[in-house]
């Protein structure tokens, strides 16, 4: 097939990850769309994210817009825009530009999850199975035609790190396979359900929150959603221990390891820590 001329939108690690995925298969951007600069870390220095590493390593340009309404007024035309976890809306006047319209890579099983957390509410409601989908974006969150999609199984243990990371390969490797037929036109798309729709939300620190007496295979599938962050924590004499390791063993959350606040990380066992 014919070269394709895309515009590649995303921001952080899973987007710069399926930049290097689509690389690794002949597919290159002209030109790479991402968040401006920002503060981050303590020291809350300026950081460029790590699709703009990408852009400046392969010499694609690379354009951090505040706002997006203007900048394709001077750009030549595209065959297609893909986006993987931009970070912003993107306008429907603009979704429309490239002559095979918009796509988006989404870690979940549309029309279930759609938003913003779909790998961590998978595990946090106990799925035992979730995929990726390859959509046709519309005006509407996560709502668009269904291009291609591929179901894997959650395995018990796996934490939120894992299975995204095993999703973005998947997710990349199914773009790549899908490419060359959706730009011939010879894949049928599939309109999701709306009747089947669920939503997952943004999450925000406080959501990690633990209830010790809660239900055990609750708090450990909790756990295993929010072990990059924001991290599961409870409460002991008004400091905040932070949950680094457990397991769910003999049907009881099994905390091992913690990160008592202000202090280094121990084991949870026989520590003052431990709930009595």
């Amino acid at each position: 097939m014919k070269k394709i001329n895309f515009v590649f939108f995303g921001t952080p690690e899973v987007a710069s990850d399926t930049l290097e995925i689509l690389k690794e298969h002949g597919f290159l951007p002209s030109l790479i769309i991402t968040s401006p600069d920002a503060p981050k870390g303590r020291g809350l220095l300026m950081q460029v994210s790590p699709v703009t590493i990408f852009a400046e390593k392969n010499n694609i340009p690379c354009l951090k817009p505040e706002k997006l309404e203007n900048i394709f007024t001077s750009l030549p035309q595209v065959d297609l825009f893909i986006v993987v976890a931009y970070g912003k809306i993107i306008p429907e006047n603009i979704l429309i530009i490239p002559n095979f319209g918009s796509i988006n890579i989404h870690y979940s099983l549309l029309p279930k999850y759609r938003g913003a957390s779909p790998v961590e509410s998978a595990i946090l409601n106990g799925d035992i199975y979730t995929g990726v989908t390859i959509q046709k974006m519309v005006y509407k969150m996560d709502a668009g035609n269904i291009i291609a999609q591929e179901k894997i199984e959650i395995l018990p243990e796996e934490r939120t790190s894992d299975l995204r990371k095993r999703l973005i390969k998947i997710g990349g490797e199914l773009l790549v396979k899908t490419l060359p037929d959706f730009m011939e036109g010879k894949i049928k798309e599939i309109a999701q359900n709306e009747n089947e729709a669920t939503h997952c939300k943004k999450i925000k620190k406080e959501d990690g929150l633990i209830d010790l007496e809660g239900n055990a295979t609750e708090n450990y599938n909790k756990f295993r959603a929010y072990a990059t962050w924001p991290r599961t924590f409870f409460f002991k004499n008004g400091k905040r221990i932070i949950i680094i390791d457990a397991e769910l063993k003999d049907g009881k959350f099994t905390i091992k390891k913690i990160l008592p606040e202000g202090k280094k990380e121990i084991q949870y066992e026989n520590s003052i820590y431990e709930k009595k």
